[in-house]
């Protein structure tokens, strides 16, 4: 785990810290070995593929598009040509198993 990584998500305010923290470890769990660094200043992971962002009211977790076909597309919310992402509002919203297989999803369209 990247020392700066850790220092972005230790830095938020509840309950966007505990969602950083959660989705961060479902990354990890399911790349173990995934790179994980600073990126246009949030954390992201595997080169830019996927990145997490602490805002106001809840935490983007986002996804590059490259490779997916539209209707996976679909699955994400924003309007970004390159990346969309998916907006978790509350510690208890989080959906584990979707969220793996969005990751593996991204993951298998290189």
């Amino acid at each position: 785990m990247d020392k700066n990584v850790s220092e972005y998500v230790e830095k938020q305010e509840s309950p966007q810290k505990e969602i950083c923290q959660e989705l961060r470890q479902i990354i990890f769990e399911t790349f173990p070995n995934i790179k994980e660094e600073i990126k246009w200043g949030v954390p992201a992971y595997d080169n830019g593929r996927y990145y997490m962002v602490a805002l106001k009211n809840h935490v983007n977790l986002g996804f590059s598009l490259k490779g997916l076909s539209k209707e996976e597309q679909s699955l994400f919310e924003g309007s970004g040509k390159t990346m969309k992402h998916i907006k978790v509002k509350s510690f208890n919203e989080i959906d584990k198993i979707r969220i793996i297989k969005m990751l593996k999803m991204v993951k298998t369209r290189e």
